[in-house]
């Protein structure tokens, strides 16, 4: 099996050796200590200060989302969300359901932000800015630099869902005054799902400590305060942060950032050269180097391809859903795919397409 999927996708021989241990109790210096190691090696691949709290949450990357905005945000902030496919479309819907007044900037689907759109806005009048800087479900890449000059010229706070782009895309919160990252352990981390991350500037962290949150599982403040002893206040996946203290470790000694974005790129010009001939068209303006979304020409069917790339190949790319269902399928560069993998995955497209 082949998996060219945005998440989960192929791991790495190591994880897999982590994966096959038992899970050990978690409520020790032990697992703190894998804890605080997870936490300096997390800071360092999203360029955050030393100050800047990472939490995790047992839950999926739209879990970590949800916590994010309505720990950080509240009824007395208007956001501006960026939306051009599903995952904008979803901070949309987690901030109408907190009660959070948001204005929309609607792209059209495969297209990026342009300067002209963002600019439109008087940003004066509000005080927080939703962004998901890979829109995984088109493979759009918006601007970060573009977005952090906007941000810090009407101080809002910037809250960036990475959950595809890290690892794959370049960002520093430090120096595009990032105030939240939120990814996910079955992205580009190549772990098991399960495991939501989240990172908070000092200014991200005192609004989660000043604000009344109704929840139990879902208020931060529990977080930050068990953060400090190495601990969450539930049960954690525990076999996913083990596997995050191996991976993060792993990726620091191989040269951190740098080298795992080159990584990505290179990963994703090599299949988007290996499908110069064939009938596809590159689906978004500004693509990001974690996934090529691909529109299919008239008379073919983007379904009917993950079917039989599945089927007869046994190899996985990622179908879409909606509008673009039967328009456009995926192919990831996350994870633990080589060169030759992705050969395979060309040789099967031919097939498919002769067929």
């Amino acid at each position: 099996m082949l998996n060219f999927a945005v998440g989960p996708v192929m791991m790495d021989d190591e994880t897999l050796d982590v994966s096959s241990r038992q899970i050990p109790y978690f409520r020790t210096n032990e697992f703190s200590a894998a804890v605080d190691t997870c936490r300096k090696n997390l800071r360092s691949l999203f360029g955050a200060q030393d100050s800047y709290r990472v939490l995790f949450m047992t839950g999926s990357g739209t879990a970590a989302m949800e916590a994010a905005v309505m720990n950080v945000l509240s009824p007395k902030d208007r956001a501006i969300v960026v939306n051009g496919g599903t995952f904008g479309e979803r901070f949309a819907k987690i901030c109408s359901v907190h009660g959070i007044g948001y204005t929309e900037i609607e792209c059209e689907c495969g297209k990026t932000l342009t300067e002209e759109r963002l600019t439109a806005i008087d940003g004066s009048g509000y005080t927080a800015f939703l962004v998901n800087l890979c829109e995984t479900s088109t493979g759009v890449l918006y601007d970060i630099d573009m977005i952090s000059e906007y941000c810090k010229k009407y101080g809002l706070l910037l809250i960036v869902d990475a959950v595809s782009a890290f690892l794959c895309d370049e960002f520093c919160m430090a120096k595009h005054g990032i105030d939240v990252v939120i990814t996910g352990s079955q992205k580009a981390l190549a772990l098991a799902p399960g495991l939501g991350i989240m990172c908070f500037s000092e200014r991200a962290a005192e609004r989660i400590a000043a604000n009344d949150v109704k929840s139990l599982y879902f208020d931060l403040k529990d977080y930050l305060s068990n953060d400090e002893r190495g601990q969450t206040p539930f049960t954690p996946a525990v076999g996913v942060i083990l596997q995050l203290e191996e991976k993060t470790t792993r990726l620091i000694a191989a040269g951190g950032i740098k080298t795992a974005l080159e990584k990505a790129r290179e990963k994703a010009r090599y299949f988007r050269q290996g499908i110069s001939g064939m009938p596809f068209k590159m689906f978004a303006d500004r693509p990001s180097a974690a996934v090529t979304a691909l529109s299919v020409c008239a008379g073919t069917d983007a379904y009917d391809i993950f079917i039989e790339l599945k089927d007869k190949h046994g190899i996985f790319v990622c179908p879409n859903g909606g509008a673009l269902k039967s328009n456009v399928f995926r192919v990831g560069h996350m994870g633990n795919l080589s060169y030759g993998d992705y050969d395979k995955l060309l040789s099967a497209l031919s097939d498919v397409l002769r067929r």
